[in-house]
């Protein structure tokens, strides 16, 4: 009898299916005795010549539930993303309809997020705009 190639190691489905509950019961979990903050979004942090640049991953977030604020060296956004909400889920004024929901993998809620920023920045220059769901944060050098 030829031998049976498995292209996963055994139980390999079974272990990501099982990650991804554990998550998601965690998610759960917390977003029922949510503390300050629910979520953090990702980030990434690049260098330049001239400055630092601080990318923002804030889809789904409105631009005016976006606070920024620089003290001591550390860049802080706070903020909250409502859940996303199609309109065939909402009914004539916009409230959410009762639905079953099968998988929740989007955050939402109140986030917190701080980036620690060099010694060599200009903090009374730092501008940001807010382009297709990311918040570019530009800091110069001093």
């Amino acid at each position: 009898m030829p031998p049976i190639t498995v292209s996963e190691p055994p139980f390999g489905s079974l272990s990501h299916q099982m990650s991804k509950l554990v998550d998601q019961m965690a998610k759960g979990y917390y977003n029922f005795c949510p503390s300050e903050e629910t979520w953090a979004p990702s980030v990434n942090l690049y260098e330049t010549e001239k400055g630092y640049l601080v990318c923002v991953d804030l889809a789904g977030v409105e631009k005016e539930k976006i606070e920024l604020t620089v003290q001591e060296h550390r860049l802080r956004l706070k903020g909250t993303r409502a859940v996303p909400l199609h309109p065939e889920l909402a009914d004539a004024e916009g409230q959410p309809k009762k639905v079953r929901v099968h998988l929740m993998e989007i955050d939402h809620g109140s986030f917190v997020r701080e980036v620690e920023l060099p010694e060599n920045v200009n903090q009374n220059q730092i501008t940001a705009q807010y382009l297709n769901g990311m918040l570019w944060v530009e800091i110069p050098k001093s």
